[in-house]
């Protein structure tokens, strides 16, 4: 790697580490040096860009878009004007050097026609809000003198890159500009000299609203809207985030994230915070992800439950229309079709700020915009007031040909994406295989167990690999015969994610003994455990899934004793014959809420089972009159198949009932024994 591109890579690295600076994949950075031609051996002056869609914290070399600058800057010579500037995009393909990196964003003319050798172009609060006052212009021109420019409004494109590199030609004493409505560039001849020009108008501009800003810009607290004490606010959250996302799912489903930051929580209490709601937000890295408006709750925090549940309602139907409304004014016939017009951010006074996205990551990203964006409205409203762009030029950015050309090109989403599963018994065995195939599926994973470490590390190994690791799984301790602890396990899962689609009821423990040797604790405990623990989980679960009115599946992890009469085993096999009955039965009741129960019958999991470790491998082992490590063999020979059972083919059993073939079907239990003809269903 050259040094040039290190240099790019460690300036975004540190710049993106800050979220004073810019917004998580918002922004971009470049770097213009020269290496030999392998074609010509001729030197060669290039550009290196953050791509399309990356992140400037976490950003690769992979990640950078390679142009050579000669080809880019005669782009100027057949730009058609900036009625046609979209064509541009395409013939940046064409100023590729060798394999081209990364997708070269909208944002590349800009940092190909600014003269400076390093480039930075970011978002950060503080800009933004003199970027957004009605007087920024003025307000720039007072914070910076000369050493900072105002560019008026215009959207990202080419015509935008040839408009800075004029301002910036014409005033060579200057570091860079305020961008109208959006952000901030920044420019220097070195790496260096770019990052600190970068640093100087984002503090500069974060000292002056500190200086300058009035207190409380956002007004008085409103009686009555002050936020509720922590326990309350959470439980309360629990109890609206079901319904909450089952209404911004109305058109697809989406899970959700929850924030009840001090900086929501003030917004939200405050007199303004209406007005400045139904303004929008302005940079387009926000309102592309926080839709054009919140939808904002307006009853106090102390309105009864089913008050304030009735009022979402109402107001969701009036921000669908409202929204259909904003599409059918500013759409024409080349528009793409409308996306969906449910809100992507929900703000209740005195609880929190509900966001949503296709994944947990957009959905908490979202959320940390719309944090972004309060912080841009403070500090507007502090000096100035809060003067985002017009409704019309936020709709051609949110419906651009060029920002639907990256939908589509996202890939295919997998298929339990935006579902919610809760695996009891996740820590280990057959819980732990579950939890990692759904996990690899897409869907957001909730790994309970009495073993709460057992369930961390789990959880942790789910999420190594993601931005964060709560993004993919959480670990809740649950000891499912404890009716409070699998409340609090399941208003965790709705406080993650939004609420719960798909729960495997899976915890479980077995003690093999005759009759005359079972004891009345021996039956309570196993009864306990799998036969009221499920029937718990489910109920609860039940409640969650009816207020979503999403659908949902329960899976109940049963036993191929459930059906067997096999020996020394009267308390184990009676409370799996109850769970396969609580198939049957909740299948029925909840059909009519697009619930399906469905139950799995497993025999012989020997491999990574909590049970079979913890002696009821060796109670087996010895009514079978084999060695215990044998165990799992003896089981796969008495099969048909002669195969063993892992806790993976009851996983894959799992997936099969929940990732989508089988829609209609419910009340069906399914065996994973290798085959066993004493335990066929008839």
């Amino acid at each position: 790697m050259n040094t040039v591109v290190q240099d790019l890579l460690n300036r975004c690295h540190e710049l993106g580490a800050d979220p004073r600076n810019t917004n998580y994949a918002g922004g971009n950075a470049s770097a213009k040096g020269v290496e030999t031609d392998p074609v010509t051996g001729e030197p060669v002056d290039l550009m290196w860009v953050k791509g399309s869609g990356g992140d400037l914290g976490t950003l690769k070399a992979s990640g950078l878009a390679v142009l050579r600058l000669d080809r880019l800057r005669a782009l100027v010579n057949v730009y058609p004007g900036v009625e046609r500037e979209d064509e541009m995009v395409a013939a940046f393909d064409f100023c590729a050097h060798g394999k081209g990196g990364a997708a070269p964003s909208i944002d590349t003319a800009m940092h190909g026609l600014v003269e400076a050798a390093h480039v930075d172009h970011l978002h950060p609060d503080s800009g933004i809000a003199i970027a957004t006052a009605e007087d920024g212009e003025e307000l720039t021109r007072r914070i910076f003198g000369d050493r900072v420019a105002w560019v008026p409004w215009r959207r990202p494109g080419f015509q935008l890159g040839l408009d800075i590199a004029a301002i910036a030609a014409a005033n060579p004493q200057a570091i860079g500009v305020i961008l109208g409505g959006h952000g901030i560039t920044a420019w220097g001849e070195t790496s260096e000299e770019c990052q600190a020009n970068s640093l100087e108008m984002i503090r500069t501009a974060e000292a002056f609203l500190a200086e300058h800003g009035r207190p409380e810009p956002f007004g008085p607290v409103i009686p009555g809207h002050e936020p509720l004490p922590e326990a309350e606010r959470r439980a309360r959250a629990a109890e609206l985030f079901p319904l909450i996302r089952g209404l911004a799912s109305t058109d697809k489903p989406q899970v959700g994230h929850f924030t009840d930051s001090d900086a929501v929580l003030d917004f939200v209490s405050r007199a303004e915070h209406p007005r400045l709601a139904a303004l929008g937000t302005s940079c387009p890295d926000h309102f592309l992800r926080t839709k054009v408006s919140p939808l904002v709750l307006d009853l106090a925090p102390g309105a009864p439950l089913e008050e304030v549940k009735a009022r979402l309602k109402e107001l969701h139907a009036a921000y669908r229309e409202d929204y259909a409304a904003y599409y059918g004014r500013h759409a024409t016939p080349e528009s793409p079709a409308m996306r969906g017009a449910d809100p992507a951010i929900v703000l209740v006074p005195g609880i929190g700020m509900f966001s949503f996205g296709a994944n947990k990551q957009t959905a908490r990203v979202a959320g940390e915009f719309y944090v972004n964006a309060i912080n841009v409205m403070r500090g507007a409203e502090s000096v100035s007031r809060y003067a985002p762009i017009e409704e019309s030029e936020k709709f051609r950015i949110e419906y651009w040909s060029l920002e639907e050309a990256k939908l589509q090109r996202m890939p295919k989403p997998k298929p339990l994406a935006t579902r919610v599963a809760f695996v009891t018994g996740g820590g280990s065995g057959i819980g732990a295989a579950t939890v990692r195939r759904l996990a690899s599926e897409g869907a957001c994973v909730v790994v309970a167990d009495r073993d709460l470490a057992a369930a961390e590390k789990v959880a942790a190994e789910l999420g190594a690999n993601a931005l964060r690791a709560s993004d993919v799984a959480i670990a809740v301790a649950a000891d499912v015969t404890s009716e409070d602890e699998i409340k609090a396990a399941l208003a965790a899962a709705v406080l993650a994610f939004g609420g719960v689609d798909l729960v495997v009821n899976n915890a479980g423990l077995s003690l093999s003994k005759p009759l005359l040797e079972t004891t009345v604790a021996d039956w309570d405990l196993q009864h306990d455990v799998m036969a009221r623990g499920s029937f718990l989980v489910s109920r609860e679960a039940a409640r969650i899934m009816i207020e979503q009115a999403m659908g949902g599946d329960v899976i109940y992890i049963s036993s191929k004793n459930s059906i067997f009469a096999g020996p020394n085993n009267i308390a184990y096999s009676a409370t799996k014959a109850d769970q396969a009955h609580q198939v049957r039965l909740l299948a029925a009741e909840l059909g009519e809420h697009g619930v399906r129960v469905n139950g799995i019958n497993p025999d012989g999991v020997v491999r990574g089972s909590g049970i079979f470790a913890s002696g009821w491998g060796a109670n087996r082992a010895a009514v079978y009159g084999v060695e215990e490590e044998k165990l799992g063999e003896f089981y796969a020979q008495r099969t048909l198949l002669k195969r063993e059972v892992l806790p993976e083919h009851v996983a894959n059993a799992v997936f099969a009932l929940t990732g989508g073939d089988l829609t209609h079907t419910t009340g069906l239990h399914i065996p994973v024994d290798a085959g066993v003809a004493a335990a066929f269903l008839r």
